[in-house]
């Protein structure tokens, strides 16, 4: 019977995954906020599933899901995208991430009892956006593909500082000492490994996708070879999902790039991904991303009343540093709509979740209150983020934040598009 009225749920959940796409349609609510809340409800709020029932199998799933979104992000970015939102790009995640983690570490230096490595951590934590939650957010709202483009490589470059500075953080509180230059050279080395194997991976399968094709129900094959290279590049301590990018990136631009390899070939002819292949991991990405969302809020934890109450603290500062960092650094050219929106859309994500959990898995002294706090904030930031496009969209606080934006920068374009 368990069996039967679980296959009923799934079902139930895929049907109202279509209909929250549509209410969508007609109010500008996310349909992650929709999923996320089911998910709150049948976990922490009404204790029906917890993420111990899922075992393994979550976090393979979860992986699974990032993968797929990030690949076809990467399918959707031309070559003349990334260079026109590189110089954007970067000032803006730089910014708003070291902002971040100074004024959250510091504020959690002063108000808990948390030592100056230990409140970094949670700075370093929750400095970043989700890319998991921020791409399919994103795919529905009406902007430009360029500042698009920005806000998805923001995410992918967050999650990778996010890791990088946390796990160097608790070297640091191991050690007793900050070492700054060894974690830009880990960050370096993490960009420029993940996406060679990303371009060499696919370039590889650009060569021999016309044969793979000649196969039976080949469709999959392609998926599978990104599992393969995403878990390579994990293996070797770098990060899979930059590769998982750039391999999506790369096969959907490869018929624009020159590559000496290829040029003086005339036994290899790459190919780039056609029309139905591109559906089908659409298709795949939306179901999957219908229960990734739900799988969040089954796996949130609800702390304490005054975590709750400071992580809402944090997270309200976390959206006011947003709005310099947007105004100063995104590109001049900008609608005003669109800069609104980057300003709103900073929700943590997954992989805060995840983060939150190694200090007190490594012992560090105050681990629990970390990872209750970063519950707090993860949860806080997707209602809200949730919230503020709904509301820019449908009453006046868009004009309070133009306001806000035009303060630090009269120069930007007040043209919708």
């Amino acid at each position: 019977m368990g069996i039967t009225l679980t296959v009923i749920l799934i079902g139930v959940i895929i049907f109202c995954a279509h209909l929250f796409s549509a209410i969508y349609s007609r109010t500008k609510i996310p349909d992650v906020l929709f999923l996320f809340l089911i998910g709150l409800l049948i976990g922490p709020i009404l204790g029906l599933v917890q993420p111990a029932h899922f075992g393994a199998v979550g976090r393979v799933f979860t992986t699974i899901t990032l993968i797929m979104i990030l690949f076809e992000s990467g399918i959707g970015i031309s070559l003349r995208g990334i260079r026109k939102s590189l110089k954007g790009l970067l000032s803006l995640t730089i910014l708003n991430f070291i902002v971040t983690v100074i004024v959250v570490g510091g504020l959690v230096f002063l108000f808990t009892k948390l030592g100056l490595i230990q409140s970094l951590m949670v700075g370093a934590i929750l400095g970043g956006t989700s890319s998991a939650i921020v791409i399919p957010i994103i795919d529905q709202l009406d902007m430009l593909e360029d500042s698009k483009r920005i806000l998805i490589f923001e995410s992918i470059i967050n999650d990778v500082l996010c890791i990088v500075f946390t796990f160097s953080l608790l070297q640091a509180y191991n050690l007793g000492e900050i070492k700054i230059g060894l974690m830009t050279l880990k960050i370096i080395a993490t960009f420029i490994i993940a996406a060679a194997f990303g371009v060499l991976g696919a370039l590889v399968w650009s060569a021999i996708l016309n044969r793979i094709r000649n196969l039976e129900n080949s469709t999959f094959t392609t998926l599978a070879f990104i599992f393969i290279v995403y878990g390579i590049v994990e293996l070797l301590g770098f990060s899979g999902a930059i590769a998982a990018l750039v391999f999506g990136f790369t096969i959907s631009n490869v018929s624009k790039i020159k590559f000496s390899m290829f040029r003086y070939s005339n036994r290899l002819e790459t190919t780039e991904l056609d029309s139905r292949e591109r559906g089908f991991f659409s298709e795949i990405s939306f179901l999957l991303k219908t229960f990734f969302f739900i799988y969040i809020g089954i796996s949130i934890q609800l702390s304490g009343i005054g975590l709750l109450v400071f992580g809402l603290l944090l997270t309200i500062i976390i959206y006011a540093i947003r709005i310099p960092a947007v105004s100063l650094t995104i590109p001049r050219d900008t609608p005003i709509k669109d800069a609104t929106l980057f300003s709103v859309i900073i929700p943590k994500g997954l992989a805060a979740a995840v983060l939150a959990s190694v200090p007190l898995q490594q012992g560090v002294v105050g681990g629990e209150v970390i990872q209750n706090l970063t519950y707090a904030v993860v949860l806080l930031s997707i209602i809200m983020t949730s919230v503020l496009i709904f509301l820019v969209d449908k009453t006046k606080l868009a004009e309070v934040y133009q306001a806000l934006l035009g303060k630090f920068n009269k120069s930007m374009s007040a043209n919708a598009h």
